[in-house]
């Protein structure tokens, strides 16, 4: 997974919003590697290449900076909240047979009883696993599961090597029917009331 997801990195020098902004124009995006207790390292990026790789979660790359490689895994991403644009990269440097600590999605999958809906409340689930293999995303399947049913993330299936982070009790995916909608009857006959004693007052 490194050797496909390898960016060819520059050496940053000069810094500050207007550098920044100079970089970008040039569809270069501004970054930062550290970790292992090595001196931060300010460097740029491609544009195109970067933003392609980060259409995932969990990214691990393999940084070529100046013939120099280090493998190293993106912790945060820095966007313009109205264009979306990337702003600023952190990444941080890890080792072959590293373990670090991921937040890595949760899909469902399937169709749940008829007649009843299923809520996630854990879009993601935090775990420890190794760096250069790390989940893409956590299957979890609620066919035919009936109302009432709750899966729980210690009940959610991980792959070997992977260590849940999250509290085994945390509710993933609760399978429930949905709130009844308010008879109309009902409705038009509160609002005709209400009409009423609207009226009643007004004559008064």
């Amino acid at each position: 997974m490194a050797d496909q997801n390898k960016l060819s990195a520059d050496e940053r020098t000069s810094f500050g919003k207007g550098a920044a902004r100079k970089l970008r124009a040039t569809h270069k995006i501004p970054a930062v590697l550290y970790g292992h207790g090595t001196d931060p390292r300010h460097i740029t990026l491609p544009g195109h290449e970067t933003s392609l790789l980060l259409r995932k979660s969990n990214v691990l790359v393999t940084l070529d900076i100046a013939g120099d490689e280090q493998l190293a895994l993106v912790k945060d991403v820095q966007k313009d909240p109205v264009r979306q644009l990337i702003e600023h990269i952190d990444l941080i440097v890890v080792r072959k047979g590293e373990k670090v600590t991921v937040d890595v999605p949760v899909h469902v999958e399937g169709e749940s009883a008829p007649g009843t809906i299923h809520v996630v409340d854990h879009n993601t689930l935090t775990v420890e696993t190794e760096a250069t293999h790390i989940p893409e995303a956590f299957t979890v399947s609620i066919e035919g599961l009936e109302e009432g049913t709750q899966i729980l993330a210690g009940q959610v299936e991980l792959p070997k090597g992977t260590t849940l982070v999250t509290d085994a009790e945390a509710l993933v995916v609760n399978v429930t029917v949905p709130a009844a909608p308010k008879d109309e009857d009902e409705s038009a006959e509160a609002e005709t009331e209400s009409g009423d004693a609207s009226e009643s007052g007004d004559s008064e």
